[in-house]
This record gives C-alpha cells, structure tokens and sequence, in this order.
C-alpha cells in the first residue's frame, strides 16, 4: 500500500496571511483596513466599501401604489435619480387624489437628503422628503355657513387707537 500526502513542496509559498483589520490592494500593498489610503481606494472604487454595498432604501410613508416599500440596495452612482424619482411617485399620487376629489394641488415640495459614507468619504443621497398641500372646493352649505360664523367672531377683535 502506498500511502502519501497531497502536500507538495512550494504549492503554498504565495499565501500571505492577513492580520485582522489589514486589506490587500490590487499592487500588493497591504494596508490598514481605516487608513487614508483605503479610504481613497474605495473612494475610487480600486476597494470595495461594505458601507456602500449593504446600504438599503425603504420608503416610510402610507402610500401603497409607490416604490421601494420593501428595502431595496442602490448604489451611490444611482442614488439621486432614483430617490428624485420615488419623490416624485409621491408628488403625482398628490395631483392624481387632488383631481378625484375636485381639488387642487396649492404647493409641493420635495426636499433630497445627501450624506458622506463613513467608510470611503462618498457622498450619496440618503432619502428624500415630499410635502404636498391640496385645497379641497367647499362649496356645500355647511361650510359656508362656517365661514360666515368665523368671519363674524373675528370682526371687532383688532382696534386701533389713536390719539
């Protein structure tokens, strides 16, 4: 019986071993992990940014019919057309609610948030926030009458003296 090993001389002299916290780059270097110079490379896109790569945009608001309701990665590249786009999902389910009750859109409002990665110093988008004012035609009774009554309450409450 021949028995061996499969270890063969020189098959594992290229393995370097790396202490926790080092990253090799691409010419060999090996370099702390939180150092200036990994922080450019992954600026660059030479490293790859786990921040970056795990990040994951969810919309928080009520409406059913918009995108992103379930959590969704978009790279930095990609991240200001794509909020700016769900902003603007909001801003016309506004308009489209506005016309189905007999009302119309008096303001809107998108404002983008942007932030800087901790880990490689790229700015991104980091959401977005869309406000919406609609003023609804109240021509029935009740609400004329209610206008009236404020209207009255209010006559005689400022006076101006002067002497």
């Amino acid at each position: 019986m021949n028995i061996g090993s499969s270890y063969q001389s020189g098959l594992y002299n290229n393995i370097e071993i790396l202490r926790p916290g080092q990253i090799k780059t691409a010419s060999g270097d090996i370099i702390a992990e939180d150092s200036a110079k990994a922080k450019q490379l992954k600026r660059i896109g030479q490293l790859k940014c786990t921040t970056c790569a795990e990040r994951k945009y969810k919309d928080g608001s009520d409406e059913g019919n918009v995108s992103f309701k379930s959590a969704a990665h978009i790279s930095p590249q990609r991240s200001a057309s794509a909020v700016m786009s769900h902003e603007m999902e909001h801003v016309a389910n506004a308009y489209k609610d506005a016309a189905k009750n007999d009302g119309h859109v008096v303001a809107a409002n998108v404002k983008i948030k942007t932030a800087i990665c901790p880990e490689c110093g790229r700015s991104y988008v980091a959401g977005g926030l869309t406000t919406t004012q609609i003023k609804y035609d109240k021509s029935d009774e009740y609400s004329k009458s209610n206008k009236e009554l404020i209207d009255d309450a209010a006559k005689g409450n400022n006076l101006d003296y002067s002497v």
